[in-house]
């Protein structure tokens, strides 16, 4: 056995770095995986102690190991940037390395006095310890010495084991299960990377919410299993979806297997969806580079259209409960507006309502309440009542019956829009003379057609604000325009549509015309705000006319410059064909 000593190699980031605290005992376990996952290991193992036991954490990986020389220049140096010295990905499987920060080895000693490292590779065995009360006894971690025990091994063996003695009885003993909710988002469906807690694989079956297990025979596919989890939080976000499996092997990235294109489906609960298929028979649909199967492989739709409904019947099985309890909290504020309906008609409304709840299922209460009650605005219409009085009675008749009764619902829609364009043509009226007032500010604008966003066309009248896009903007401009520059501030309107994408309107006055530096501001609050949410965002700039000088090629995309005379222009031409064709 030979034997040599060690110091740690000092960066300058080391004392910001280690003032950062790991928030649980498991969550610091964690960034030893992660350094096994940057090491190539294909397999984890994690043993726990039994609570108020002596007995020591054990993880142990099968990666690539050290040599004695890469634990003095690599491992032993405090917060050395692996990606900067190694690159973006590991040397054998290319996966995106996790470590940042070059502090994980530090983890260990969170939740135990005493450190020892064991490391195999090319026939020889590293070994050293750390203790706390070592380090306690230095004034400078780089004066202190470590002691580097070597021996010879099994040429083939290789892989590291870090074993934690003496746990701090201060904390709460790690945990089989917070630890695999920890470790399974990030490394429950990974491909070629086996993690075991206390000997059982981690899986999606370790998700907190419901987890469902179903088999399937697919014709033409065979059998296929479906294993996924809704989870009881938001935890599964960033991995949601459910990644293919063929041969073992993932196939591509997580989907949603059609969800995400039903009208009918609830698109906030993706996010809680986690799961996995087994579907080998599909191996000869897959491209070569097995990153997605073939698009029009009439194979997946088979596989598509057999797993759907097992998911809808368990997201309605698992959320029924809940919608009931939003519908109840929702007729107790419209209970007055019900009741002075007819029967029939309360029986319209109570189902419409079930399915604006069922469709936009997470929203805001308040928002969820103000579709309830523009729907019923439409309900109550006059002109609505009445002709749900005649399908009412018609559907009591016959089929002749009924359809003269859906003939008449089109002319009493025809007579509502009418009405609704009329009205429209007024607001243009008034809002062309504010557009031409010299005395007009940007802030009246924008006041005048936030509510009104149907006069830029038919596809910004689904951008709705909300109180959380309101703070969003405020928190970047109060960051960025504060003390002196307050005044300076720019007049923003932030809004989303049903798909989550976002519209940003920087509103300018009337009497100024748009040039290149609007552009650049504009998108530079693009750019800003894209720190704060991981969503598209357009951006049009409106103001009185538009300059020689505003960017109209090798600009980004989405972005537009209005003038608001033109877009009242063609507001007009959209209301007067409104018109047009309805009398």
């Amino acid at each position: 056995m030979a034997a040599k000593t060690a110091r740690f190699q000092v960066d300058s980031r080391l004392a910001r770095l280690l003032s950062q605290e790991y928030p649980s005992t498991e969550k610091a376990l964690k960034e030893l995986v992660d350094n096994a996952w940057d090491a190539d290991a294909e397999n984890v193992h994690i043993s726990l102690p039994a609570p108020m036991t002596d007995a020591p954490i054990v993880i142990s990986d099968d990666g690539t190991g050290m040599t004695r020389a890469e634990l003095e220049s690599h491992y032993l140096a405090i917060a050395r940037n692996r990606r900067e010295h190694r690159g973006e990905r590991t040397a054998g499987k290319q996966r995106p390395v996790k470590g940042r920060k070059g502090i994980g080895k530090f983890a260990g000693l969170m939740a135990a006095a005493e450190m020892t490292l064991e490391t195999r590779t090319r026939g020889t065995l590293s070994r050293f310890t750390l203790r706390l009360k070592d380090l306690a006894g230095v004034e400078d971690i780089e004066h202190l010495p470590i002691q580097i025990d070597t021996e010879r091994c099994d040429p083939d063996s290789h892989g590291t084991t870090i074993t934690l003695n003496s746990l701090h009885g201060e904390l709460a003993f790690p945990e089989a299960a917070r630890m695999r909710q920890v470790l399974i988002f990030e490394y429950g469906r990974a491909s070629e990377f086996s993690v075991y807690v206390d000997h059982k694989l981690l899986g999606v079956d370790d998700v907190v919410g419901t987890f469902t297990n179903q088999k399937v025979d697919v014709s033409g596919v065979g059998p296929v299993e479906l294993r996924f989890a809704i989870a009881d939080e938001k935890s599964a976000q960033r991995q949601a979806g459910i990644v293919l499996r063929v041969d073992g092997k993932v196939v591509g990235k997580p989907s949603f297997f059609g969800l995400d294109e039903r009208e009918d489906f609830p698109q906030k609960l993706k996010t809680k969806l986690y799961g996995e298929i087994e579907a080998d028979g599909l191996r000869d649909h897959v491209t070569a580079g097995w990153d997605s199967v073939i698009e029009n492989s009439n194979l997946l739709a088979a596989v598509t259209e057999q797993i759907q409904p097992v998911l809808i019947a368990a997201f309605k099985e698992r959320y029924s409960r809940e919608i009931q309890l939003a519908e109840a909290r929702i007729k107790r504020s419209i209970k007055d507006r019900l009741a002075a309906m007819p029967e029939h008609r309360r029986e319209f409304a109570d189902k419409a309502v079930r399915r604006v709840l069922e469709r936009f299922y997470g929203e805001e209460p308040t928002k969820l309440e103000q579709y309830v009650h523009v729907l019923l605005d439409a309900i109550e219409n006059a002109e609505y009542g009445a002709v749900l009085s005649h399908i009412h009675d018609a559907s009591k008749k016959d089929v002749a019956a009924i359809s003269a009764a859906l003939d008449e619902f089109g002319m009493a829609d025809m007579a509502l829009l009418v009405s609704q364009a009329k009205a429209r043509t007024q607001f243009l009226d008034e809002l062309e003379a504010l557009a031409r007032n010299p005395e007009t500010r940007e802030a009246e604008m924008h006041k005048a057609i936030e509510r009104n966003l149907w006069i830029l066309g038919t596809g910004y009248t689904f951008f709705r604000s909300n109180q959380t896009l309101k703070r969003t903007v405020e928190d970047m401009l109060g960051k960025k325009y504060g003390g002196a520059k307050a005044s300076e501030r720019p007049d923003l309107l932030l809004n989303e549509d049903l798909n989550e994408t976002c519209l940003l309107i920087e509103f300018k006055r009337p009497s100024h015309p748009l040039n290149h530096d609007d552009y650049v501001q504009a998108i530079s609050y693009r750019h800003e705000l894209s720190k704060y949410m991981m969503k598209p965002i357009k951006v049009l700039v409106m103001g009185g006319s538009r300059s020689a000088d505003f960017p109209m090629t090798n600009r980004e995309g989405d972005v537009e410059a209005y003038s608001f005379l033109d877009v009242i222009s063609s507001a007009r031409r959209m209301v007067d064909w409104q018109l047009s064709v309805q009398q």
